[in-house]
């Protein structure tokens, strides 16, 4: 089985940062390809941003420009740095392996962001 535990999340006023962690752990040979997601209240889950393997990132319109996604292979963990934040990025964040654009793995528990006006 493959884990995925995200941490890092909070309150935060708005104008504010948080950084995001993704740790994976267990049967996989190498971490892959990684995404962020986050879902609001009330709405479906959304694909934030994605890395590659080799740190290409790719960024959802609405926080191009205010979030970075990272990675560390060697710890097997991904990052989300939130700059800017704004109260509609409020949501419960996700990370999760990416093989041909689809997830791959059960979804954890999330880490709760919340930003206030």
């Amino acid at each position: 089985q493959v884990h995925l535990v995200e941490s890092g999340g909070g309150l935060v006023q708005a104008g504010g940062s948080l950084t995001l962690s993704c740790v994976v752990s267990g049967s996989m040979f190498s971490l892959g390809a990684m995404g962020w997601y986050r879902q609001a209240p009330g709405k479906q889950r959304e694909l934030v941003a994605t890395i590659t393997r080799g740190g290409n990132t790719n960024y959802a319109d609405f926080v191009k420009g205010r979030f970075t996604m990272s990675r560390d292979n060697t710890k097997n963990t991904v990052y989300l740095r939130m700059n800017s934040l704004k109260p509609e990025d409020t949501a419960v964040y996700y990370c999760n392996g990416l093989s041909g654009g689809s997830t791959i793995y059960s979804w954890g528990q999330g880490t709760q962001v919340t930003v206030s006006s």
